[in-house]
């Protein structure tokens, strides 16, 4: 053995002979002694330092008993450091330290082991091995292989060195297992300290597992959250994966976007609050929610708004046929915009029969002006909180619809379309048509207050559309809002319909392609008449989608090329007819007459029939009537009754005949004063035994004197009459105006003559006359008490 060797301080560490450790080398003299080392035959005197903090330990700061050993591998790294691979060989005493040329030189000599061997020793080795796998089965630091490794030798003093390298122990207890020479005592000491620390490692076990099942998930959560912040600082938020800093991402949020002074104080409140709270915390992610919401909102972001009046026509024009009034009201609003350029959006109600396009025209209204869609269902909406939102003390709290789906547009100025408003809800959670007073308010919803946000939002640049089948709506509701009606389509606005939008949709949407089919105007025109009966065209497209698909199977079984649906074959697609067009009955019939009545879907002709039969004089009504339309029977047979005479009646008739008065589909409810003419016409006739005429319909309400009051929905009802085949309308003299409104082609195909009184209906609608009075002085008799006109009929008569 060498006597001289370059020396190698060590901290913190103490090799043992036989084993291998790398080692990072920094200090000068370190890396020195090192190129030292291999320049010559590799060898080294590694020995512990007395204070690891010393930079440049002389002999007093060292111990005296270290290793030779052998470099085996040395690599110098980029930072000026060294990684060296070193083999420890046997004890030496370090007798004196010198210095030449930079490299510390030390001055050993050997150190003898005395030898251990007999059944003590072996007994004590086999106690040592086992006590190192319960060891190393409780520290996870160790590698599992490390045992076995250890099990296999069978020298007392490389066991003792080996389990002496491989034990967490204070580097003063290493050395002093190093100094021992006797191989016994080592694994005495090696087995006292084991025994130490697996105490401490089993307490250590104890007390991990029961924090493990005492953890619970929230804590396991922020305990994992607290370690990815540790690792992404490590990292220096390196990765476009990691989400950053998400309070700084707040605080910018809060920075740059256009906050109201309120929005931006609450924002500010917020943020202050989330950031003394743990991230975990239930009210933490309700102050996250929140500020989440808030500042997604459309804050200072608005559409460009189109102001190309004539373009918006075409639009219009494009999506939707007929349909003017509503057309004219939007192309007025943006006349004024583009002049003004600041106009509170207009608050529009259009109220129409199922399947006229109400939805639709919503959406080519936000095309047209250029403004984001948004549509929000209202059908059995109960709850207020869906308008105005739940307040945060409430878990799991949401903001409304409102403010929802202004977050979902991205801009402060959509077409916000309510979708039937009429279908409204109300229970105990709250009225939810009256959450919407604020909403539908121009001078209001500028500060409009969600009961989540708690602040102000002005929804004053929203255009609001509603849509309604009935004004079956709050008074206050109503008054708020533009009504625009939607009537009916006629017949010829249906059949351009469905040839510019139905009939290519169908096509496109069963995979039809160019000349396989068509539907002639004839056929288009059967299959309206004798296969729908409605307002809208919702059924019109089922009916036409019916005949694309079986034109489809007729064209995929090899039955035709093309298929042409045409009046002569439209049965074999259609089916049987489901409706009669026309004239309702083919004959003058004594006590039937043909109303008119409104309904939510349109207009639709009202069969009137009355008959008499032996009784006291009383009146019975069946057909499900309601309060008012019982009323109108009463008043008409009152009518009846005080004009016998005049119109050939005896009066000791009503003493010995009663009346039934009857409207067919029972189980349809009616109500409504408008079937009071004919109520009058239907019971004269009865009583009379004059028929009425077959092809002329009625609709007005009648008084005790005789007069035709005016009715609501003119135009459904000629549409109905149109659809039926009636020629002759009867209407009252002060719809007269309203019939401006009523398209062309309506006016054209019926006689529509209005009325003042009922003399003048019985003269146009009954076969024959009655008497010979002159009915065209009916204005006169009108305005003469009903005693007078009774007695003048009584005059005539005789």
């Amino acid at each position: 053995m060498k006597s001289s060797y370059p020396v190698l301080p060590l901290r913190d560490i103490v090799v043992f002979p036989h084993m291998i450790v790398p080692l990072f080398v920094g200090r000068d003299k370190s890396v020195a002694a090192l190129e030292a080392a291999m320049a010559d035959d590799k060898s080294i005197f590694l020995v512990a330092q007395l204070d690891p903090a010393e930079d440049d330990p002389a002999r007093d700061d060292l111990y005296d008993i270290g290793v030779t050993a052998e470099v085996l591998q040395m690599l110098k790294l980029p930072d000026g450091t060294v990684r060296v691979l070193v083999a420890g060989r046997e004890r030496a005493r370090l007798e004196g330290l010198s210095e030449q040329e930079g490299v510390l030189t030390a001055q050993v000599s050997p150190v003898a082991e005395s030898e251990a061997d007999g059944t003590e020793v072996q007994a004590l080795m086999r106690s040592v091995v086992e006590q190192f796998e319960n060891y190393a089965k409780l520290n996870r630091k160790l590698p599992s292989e490390t045992a076995v490794q250890v099990a296999e030798l069978t020298e007392a003093s490389r066991l003792a060195d080996a389990i002496a390298a491989n034990i967490a122990v204070k580097v003063a207890d290493k050395q002093a297992l190093l100094v021992e020479t006797d191989p016994q005592k080592r694994l005495e000491m090696v087995f006292a300290f084991m025994e130490g620390e697996l105490g401490v490692l089993q307490v250590e076990k104890k007390i991990r597992s029961r924090v493990k099942r005492q953890m619970e998930k929230t804590q396991r959560e922020y305990y994992l959250n607290e370690q990815l912040k540790a690792i992404q600082r490590e990292l220096g938020n390196e990765g476009e994966e990691g989400d950053g800093d998400e309070i700084a991402d707040l605080t910018q949020k809060i920075a740059t976007l256009k906050l109201s002074k309120e929005a931006r104080a609450k924002a500010q409140s917020e943020l202050k609050k989330l950031k003394t709270m743990a991230p975990m915390s239930a009210e933490a992610t309700v102050v996250r929610n929140y500020l989440d919401v808030l500042l997604g909102l459309p804050w200072g972001k608005k559409s460009k708004l189109k102001r190309d009046i004539a373009e918006a026509q075409g639009v219009l024009d494009q999506d939707h046929y007929a349909l003017e009034k509503v057309k004219d009201r939007i192309v007025e609003y943006l006349a004024v915009q583009a002049r003004t350029n600041k106009l509170k959006g207009p608050i529009l109600c259009l109220v129409g029969p199922p399947g006229v396009g109400k939805t639709s025209l919503g959406k080519s209204i936000a095309k047209a002006t250029g403004r984001e869609f948004i549509r929000q269902s209202l059908g059995g909406v109960r709850d207020e909180a869906e308008i105005r939102g739940h307040r945060r003390t409430y878990i799991g709290s949401l903001p409304g619809k409102i403010v929802s789906n202004l977050k979902k547009a991205g801009t402060g100025n959509p077409l916000f379309l309510l979708d039937e408003i009429d279908k409204l809800g109300q229970d105990f959670r709250g009225d939810p048509a009256s959450a919407l007073l604020e909403v539908l308010d121009p001078e209001q919803n500028a500060k409009f207050n969600d009961h989540y946000l708690e602040i102000d939002i002005d929804l004053s640049d929203v255009m609001f559309v509603c849509t309604a089948n009935s004004l079956n709506l709050p008074q206050p509701l109503l008054d708020r809002m533009e009504i625009i009606r939607l009537e009916g389509y006629t017949e010829d606005e249906k059949v351009e319909i469905a040839q510019r939008h139905l009939i290519a949709k169908q096509i496109e949407a069963h995979g039809l392609k160019a000349g396989e089919f068509e539907l002639t105007e004839p056929g288009l025109r059967d299959l309206i008449r004798y296969y729908t009966r409605e307002a809208g065209v919702r059924t019109l497209e089922r009916e036409i989608a019916k005949l694309a698909r079986k034109a489809l199977r007729r064209i995929l079984e090899g039955k035709a090329e093309s298929v042409t649906v045409t009046p002569d074959n439209l049965a074999e697609f259609a089916g049987v007819r489901k409706y009669r067009h026309g004239v309702g009955e083919e004959e003058n019939q004594i006590g039937a007459v043909t109303g008119l009545a409104w309904t939510e879907v349109g207009g639709e002709l009202l069969t009137i029939e009355a008959v008499t039969a032996s009784g006291k004089g009383m009146i019975k009504t069946t057909g499900k009537l309601g309060d008012v339309m019982k009323e109108s029977v009463e008043t008409a047979f009152s009518f009846v009754k005080a004009r016998a005479p005049g119109f050939g009646i005896k009066p000791s008739l009503f003493a010995r005949k009663d009346i039934h008065v009857h409207l067919p589909e029972g189980a349809v409810p009616k109500d409504g004063p408008s079937a009071g003419i004919g109520l009058v016409t239907a019971i004269i006739s009865t009583l009379t035994g004059v028929a009425v005429r077959r092809d002329v319909a009625m609709t007005g309400e009648v008084t005790l004197r005789g007069r035709v009051l005016p009715i609501g929905g003119l135009k459904e009802k000629l549409l109905a009459a149109l659809r039926g085949g009636i020629t002759t309308v009867l209407i009252p003299q002060e719809n007269e105006k309203d019939l401006a409104e009523i398209p062309s082609n309506i006016r054209e195909g019926l006689e529509i003559i209005p009325v003042r009184h009922v003399d003048e209906v019985l003269r146009l609608a009954l076969v024959e006359g009655l008497s010979p009075i002159d009915w065209s002085d009916a204005d006169e008799l009108a305005a003469q008490p009903p005693a007078a006109i009774s007695a003048a009929g009584d005059a005539l008569h005789h």
